[in-house]
């Protein structure tokens, strides 16, 4: 069995150490044994409020902390710095080629959109040439069955006039002159 003992302190301790005790969650009786704890492993004095171990183990801490801080600075932060600018300046000069490339395809594309135009224009140009040689072929078969129906006409014409005799007469020959005419006109 643990022996107990008691401390007596007055109202405004005690309204303190349940403060204490409450904000920690924690028992009376708890939060002394680990106030008495800290004391005696720390080997702080509690009416030195400055407490000057704390402040020179904080200061060596901080110092380790800038120490360490510079050794990364110099081992990394430097050198990622380099390279990010480095990788900047590519980047930048990639840029500007895929710029530069951009302003040339636009160049070509409207080259291209020329060449297609001439092109169209030269198509046009061989359909209506097309055009008038069939134009002209046409004609040219049409005046040659003319010719060949003109010949047809006159050698039926000379056949028929050969044939007449001295004693045809005037009307028979009218008669051929006028159908000769008639299938000339129907040319």
């Amino acid at each position: 069995m643990e022996t107990l003992r008691t401390i007596k302190y007055n109202t405004q301790t005690a309204l303190k150490m349940d403060r204490i005790a409450q904000k920690l969650g924690r028992p009376n009786r708890l939060v002394f044994a680990q106030m008495v704890d800290y004391f005696f492993r720390s080997k702080k004095d509690p009416l030195d409020i400055n407490d000057e171990l704390l402040k020179n183990t904080l200061l060596k801490q901080h110092k380790d902390y800038i120490g360490f801080i510079k050794t990364q600075e110099n081992d990394l932060l430097i050198p990622i710095k380099r390279e990010v600018d480095r990788m900047t300046g590519s980047q930048r000069d990639t840029n500007n080629l895929l710029r530069e490339l951009e302003k040339r395809s636009d160049t070509l594309a409207s080259g291209q959109n020329e060449l297609l135009s001439a092109g169209k224009n030269y198509s046009s140009k061989l359909l209506n040439t097309d055009e008038v040689l069939k134009s002209i072929l046409v004609r040219l078969s049409t005046g040659e069955q003319l010719k060949k129906q003109f010949h047809y006409i006159l050698g039926t014409y000379i056949k028929s006039r050969d044939a007449f005799s001295m004693m045809t007469s005037a009307k028979e020959k009218e008669e051929l002159i006028r159908i000769t005419k008639n299938q000339i006109d129907l040319l």
